[in-house]
């Protein structure tokens, strides 16, 4: 077995569960069980681990496999799989059976199964979740999942990439992996996004300029609000919400990171206006910042509001440099 990445695949007795018609949850030993599979027709597996099945298993035609790399940590992305799971298992349950697992099938396979229940049922979390306790009382999603379950019902059982919640999520995942490994990996160049000079099909009615030479910097809608002396955080379920409780601050303009800034290659730095070099603010994936306000943002990138002008946006091509 050319793949293996572990010195065994030993994660102990069979644990495995019927959730529903269809529908299986267990752990890693479930999964390389050929006579378990055959026998209860199942020809759809996630894998939801540190490493991929056993070529073994993964050698087989008829057996059509998904493979979510994530490790049962508070910090990882499942989130963001949530989608793409759906459909897998709905397309799996239409002609075959489909099997989740993890390698104890405890943590990350309940809540793959969990976040399935929530968006083909349309109900709660919790809701959810005690329909996949009745069957096996020994799930339990981490406390992170647990917070990403909660923000996929925020969310309505969908993905918005613009909801402010959800670009937390992601930017807080980028930053963590940017401390481990410095740069920014591809996995998460989605958080910095596009130049806002260059044409928009629909461009924000207010945008941001550089004070000395006009240059368009950011949208309205890359402005990441924050509240006096509160932490900014995407499991703050106000962010998702018309929440009138606590009042803005402007003190500091913290921003979504932009194609123009170059905040990828290092962990922290200063932001220049692309046009002039103008100091415009500065950006720390890793330490983040503390407005004066009290608030903290972490990772975070800002402009001083001395150094920009907040205004209409006349003309939808600004030059570039």
């Amino acid at each position: 077995m050319s793949n293996l990445c572990r010195d065994d695949f030993d994660s102990g007795p069979k644990h495995v569960f019927s959730i529903e018609d269809g529908l299986w949850l267990g752990n890693l030993t479930a999964a390389i069980d050929l006579t378990f599979l055959r026998s209860n027709g199942i020809n759809y597996i996630i894998t939801v681990d540190s490493c991929p099945l056993p070529e073994i298993i993964l050698d087989l035609r008829d057996i059509h496999v998904k493979y979510i790399q994530v490790t049962d940590m508070d910090g990882e992305d499942l989130l963001s799989h949530f989608d793409s799971a759906y459909e897998f298992i709905k397309k799996g349950q239409e002609t075959s059976s489909v099997l989740v697992h993890c390698y104890y099938g405890i943590s990350r396979s309940a809540s793959i199964i969990t976040a399935y229940i929530m968006k083909k049922y349309k109900i709660s979390f919790e809701d959810a979740f005690q329909r996949v306790k009745v069957k096996n009382a020994a799930a339990l999603p981490n406390i992170g999942f647990q917070a990403q379950l909660g923000l996929y019902e925020t969310l309505g059982w969908k993905i918005d990439k613009n909801n402010m919640q959800f670009k937390l999520f992601r930017l807080k995942i980028a930053a963590r992996k940017v401390k481990q490994v410095k740069i920014l990996p591809q996995d998460c160049i989605d958080v910095i996004k596009g130049d806002p000079s260059l044409i928009c099909a629909r461009p924000d009615p207010k945008v941001y300029r550089c004070r000395k030479c006009r240059r368009i910097l950011a949208l309205q809608s890359n402005l990441l609000p924050h509240y006096i002396n509160e932490k900014l955080s995407w499991k703050d379920s106000k962010l998702s919400s018309d929440y009138a409780g606590s009042q803005q601050c402007s003190d500091t303009i913290f921003i979504e990171p932009m194609t123009w800034m170059s905040v990828s290659q290092s962990e922290s730095g200063k932001i220049n206006c692309p046009k002039c070099r103008s100091k415009l603010g500065s950006y720390s994936w890793t330490m983040g910042c503390q407005c004066q306000c009290g608030a903290k943002v972490s990772p975070a990138f800002y402009f001083v509001p001395s150094k920009i002008d907040y205004s209409g946006f006349l003309q939808n091509v600004q030059a570039t440099v």
